[in-house]
Order: structure tokens, then sequence, then C-alpha cells
């Protein structure tokens, strides 16, 4: 994205994370370039396996080696390289000045612990208190993320709780020391239509009070719209376009984004049938030449240049980039 320098909080320049495995190299990450301003939300987008996942967890310097590696590029957080930090200068950014919520909170939550001990355990790393105040601040956070009866609540152990409530638990532990940077990895996919509603408010308003920045992980551009101030497309281990969000549902430049939205349903049109994009994702594995949306792409799968060529991303638009030779 093209942005000022300085009101970025988190600049990932050109990172590429690459796994061994037994079937091969995957390459799940490739030359991503991001940005998140300042107290702005921004979305990373695509379909499951694009790498929207495995680009969050290299922010966190979370890669388990084997058979993961940030292979290049640099991931700056105000105005410091977390990959020039040692391990423990990186655990003490995590969780307080960085934080992530999971997809899932009960597999992300021990069960064998109750869920105040694990929010208090963040406090008392980070905080440097002792137990009884940590208890008090992790009740006041229950609180805030709104868990009734906190004083009770904080001494269940996670199977105790329904999913909406384990999310708010993961919420209240990742805020608990009001860190700069809320990387949330599809916060809201486990949980029903109501409590998902709940979950992205309570963000919302955690953010403006806290001022923090968020990173949001989604397929769901329905959650983009409500949500999101600054949108990047990932598809097939890249970024193929950056915009506002209002600019990008307004127009999409590239056919990827063009054929998610197009899939949308909308209210008031009467379809026999919604549009879908043809094909299916590429393997990590075996990526194509050229473009990689080029196979489905009603441009590009006709194109020699798309075939053969693949294009880099570029501000096409004032403040906006895309991927694609024929974007305009």
């Amino acid at each position: 994205m093209m942005l000022q320098k300085n009101n970025n909080l988190l600049s990932i320049k050109n990172l590429s994370t690459h796994f061994w495995t037994e079937q091969g190299l995957v390459k799940a990450v490739q030359d991503v370039s991001l940005d998140i301003r300042t107290g702005r939300t921004l979305a990373v987008v695509g379909e499951s396996g694009c790498g929207k996942s495995v680009t969050a967890l290299s922010v966190m310097r979370l890669i388990p080696w084997p058979p993961g590696r940030i292979v290049g590029g640099d991931i700056v957080f105000n105005g410091k390289s977390l990959l020039s930090l040692s391990e423990g200068q990186m655990r003490q950014m995590r969780g307080n000045d960085i934080a992530m919520i999971f997809q899932e909170p009960m597999t992300s939550l021990n069960p064998v612990f109750t869920v105040g001990n694990q929010i208090m355990e963040a406090i008392v790393l980070h905080r440097r208190v002792g137990r009884r105040a940590a208890r008090e601040l992790a009740v006041a956070m229950m609180r805030k993320v709104g868990i009734a009866d906190p004083q009770r609540r904080i001494d269940e152990y996670p199977h105790q709780m329904s999913g909406g409530m384990r999310q708010r638990v993961m919420i209240a532990m990742a805020l608990s020391c009001s860190p700069k940077l809320l990387i949330a990895d599809e916060p809201t996919t486990a949980l029903d239509v109501t409590i998902q509603a709940q979950i992205l408010e309570l963000l919302r308003q955690l953010q403006q009070e806290q001022g923090m920045s968020i990173m949001l992980i989604t397929h769901d551009l329905g959650v983009v719209a409500e949500n999101a101030d600054d949108v990047a497309v990932m598809y097939a281990s890249r970024v193929v376009e950056t915009a506002s969000s209002a600019a990008l549902f307004e127009r999409p430049l590239h056919p990827y984004t063009q054929g998610l939205l197009r899939s949308l349903p909308r209210l008031g049109e009467r379809k026999e049938r919604l549009e879908v994009i043809g094909g299916t994702v590429p393997s990590p594995l075996q990526f194509p030449t050229g473009c990689k949306f080029h196979p489905r792409c009603p441009i590009g799968k006709n194109d020699p240049k798309c075939q053969q060529h693949e294009p880099p991303l570029q501000e096409i638009l004032p403040g906006r980039c895309a991927a694609c030779w024929y974007a305009k």
C-alpha cells in the first residue's frame, strides 16, 4: 500500500515464508508487502490456503522450524525489525505489544487450567504484578469484554463456557496488556451469526477505547465491509490487491477480487444460482507459471503474457495496488 511511512505501525516488506515437507517445498507466502496504520483495521482476505494465517504467524514469529522458516523480507513494527530480535526480546513483544486471537478458542485455551489462570499468566508475565493484582485485572478485563459475573466465571474451565464466552476470554487474554496491534485470525469462524456480530462489535469498541491497530484475517467479505478500513486480498501465497475498504467494494481492480464480489448474494437481486469463480485454488506444491490466477481468470486463461509472466503488485490508481497486467 502506498501510505505515509510515519503513520504505519506495522510494515511487512517482501515477506516470504516456506515449508519443507515430505511432498516437497511449499512456498506458503511469497513476496508479501502490507502496511497497517496506527489505530486502523486492515483486513486480509482470501480463500483457505492462500497464506493469510502464515503471514500472521510470521509477524508473531511463531513459524515452527522444522518444517517452516521465514526466508526473505522484513517485518518492521514501530520502527523496529522483528526479524532482528532475539527470541527473548520477541517473547516480551508478544502479548505486550502484539497480541493474537486464534481461530478456535477451544484448542487455544488449556483445558486443565481455569480461564482466570490463563488470563492472569499473561498479566503476571508482562506487567510484573502479584497474583492478587493480576486476578483483579483479569476480572476487570472479563467484565470489559462482556462476561457476566466475572468474579465467579474466572474460576471456570474452558469446557464450562460456550463458544462465544471462550472467544471473549481469548480477547480478554489478548488485550490484558493493552497491545498496540491485535491480530485476529478468523475470530468468529466457529460462532453463530448473532455471537459473531457481538464479538466484532466488541473488537470495534475496544479498538476505539485503546487506539490499537487490528489485522483482521477473514474470508468473509461481509465482515470486511463492516469492520475494515483497508483491505489486502491474497491469492495463492501473494497479495494481489490492496485498497481502502470503500474503494475495493466500489471498484475492485483485480479479476480475482471482482470474482469474489460477484459471488456474494445481494438483497433484492433474484438469481437462480450464485456466480462462482471457476476452477480450484492451485496446490502450493505446484503453482502455475505466470500469474497464479490465470487458469481461473477470464482474461488470463487465453493470454500468453499472463500464462508466462507473473505481474508485480504495483500502484494502478492513487493508494490502490493490484498484481494484474490488465488492471486499470
